[in-house]
């Protein structure tokens, strides 16, 4: 054993969370996320090939109030990733690397990826006319 061991790296405990590390690991997430997605979309294709009872039990599942979460959960981890992505994308032609640019970047693909998910909620229930139906409850 060596007289003076090399000091070992200290643990992610001792660090404190800071916006770029937070997103980063934000980003692997809703990829594992999405991995999870890709098998819930092919449970439910299976189900609309396997016949009307199989397909009526995945809409059972998807429209519970755990499928809603979930399904919402999957469409942010969509945007997410996709802004997070080309943020990546940018910085491999080199621009944006400096210190300030990447913070701002990240509250840039942040903002952008809500703003996504709200307005892609907001056209799904408006065309099923679930938003004109509450709006109609709130002027009369």
């Amino acid at each position: 054993m060596p007289k003076h061991p090399r000091p070992l790296s200290p643990h992610l405990q001792v660090y404190r969370p800071q916006l770029t590390s937070v997103l980063s690991v934000f980003h692997r997430g809703t990829g594992g996320a999405l991995s999870v997605a890709s098998v819930i979309l092919i449970y439910w294709l299976w189900a609309v090939s396997a016949g009307p009872q199989a397909y009526a039990t995945a809409q059972g599942l998807l429209h519970s109030w755990f499928g809603v979460l979930v399904v919402v959960g999957i469409s942010g981890s969509i945007f997410y990733h996709l802004c997070t992505g080309v943020r990546h994308l940018v910085w491999d032609t080199a621009c944006g690397l400096d210190i300030r640019s990447v913070y701002r970047s990240g509250g840039i693909a942040l903002f952008i990826a809500l703003l996504l998910t709200l307005a892609f909620w907001f056209v799904a229930l408006w065309s099923v006319g679930l938003i004109q139906s509450l709006w109609k409850g709130v002027l009369s």
